[in-house]
């Protein structure tokens, strides 16, 4: 129930905050031009630095407690749930051969791979990808807008936090008709997306002189990696 509450209480925060910027009421006046709401976007994420302080000790807890085996079945059992996802994406972007790749990824690891703690799928040598809705969105053309920073969610550009919303509506966990499941499995999930996260906490205190910076030009870096499959960026004139 605490789960459900929090997660209907970040929902209401993230649209109040998109209308606000939607209405001119965050910043404008910034000067970078691929972070024209840098001063909305600085709140939020003081927010978000707010909220971690809670997060960050129960994952932190997590990662201390539960054995290896553990983790990795947890981490496979979600991946396994975003192949599926993944699949969808990758037809629609035209990507055939990666569709039948990841389908089968997550026909092999939901049966054989029991539920999707094993990730058999990787050993017979069908390589993990993730796609989601808002690079299937570039691939059609939309451009990816302002970048924007939410609570939880973290750093987004305009079309990725439509992504968001679509990619989050198809998630299977939203689908669990078990309340009581359903949320504990949306609160082991974020629980084990932030221990995932916290190798990385020590890099960004040490190299980054501006957090909000580093995170936002290394977000919008790999986001666009990401969409280019990883081919180098054409040349600019």
């Amino acid at each position: 129930m605490i789960a459900y509450q929090a997660k209907r209480a970040c929902s209401a925060a993230i649209v109040a905050a998109f209308v606000a910027v939607l209405t001119g009421c965050a910043s404008t006046t910034a000067q970078n031009p691929k972070d024209p709401y840098e001063g909305f976007n600085r709140t939020m994420f003081k927010v978000n630095e707010g909220i971690d302080v809670v997060l960050k000790p129960v994952a932190q807890g997590y990662d201390a407690a539960a054995p290896l085996p553990v983790k990795a079945g947890v981490g496979n059992f979600f991946g396994n749930l975003n192949d599926a996802w993944t699949s969808i994406n990758d037809f629609l972007q035209g990507k055939g051969s990666d569709g039948l790749s990841d389908a089968g990824r997550f026909l092999i690891n939901t049966t054989v791979g029991i539920g999707g703690v094993f990730d058999v799928a990787s050993e017979m040598g069908l390589e993990k990808k993730s796609e989601d809705f808002g690079q299937t969105m570039a691939v059609w053309g939309v451009g990816e807008g302002a970048y924007l920073y939410w609570p939880i969610i973290g750093p987004r550009t305009t079309r990725d936090t439509f992504g968001w919303a679509v990619d989050s509506y198809a998630y299977p966990v939203r689908w669990v008709n078990d309340v009581p499941v359903r949320n504990s499995l949306a609160g082991l999930r974020i629980v084990d997306m932030r221990a995932s996260l916290l190798p990385t906490d020590k890099v960004i205190e040490e190299a980054a002189f501006d957090k909000y910076n580093y995170i936002r030009d290394a977000y919008l870096q790999n986001r666009r990696s990401e969409i280019r499959d990883g081919r180098p960026a054409p040349r600019e004139d």
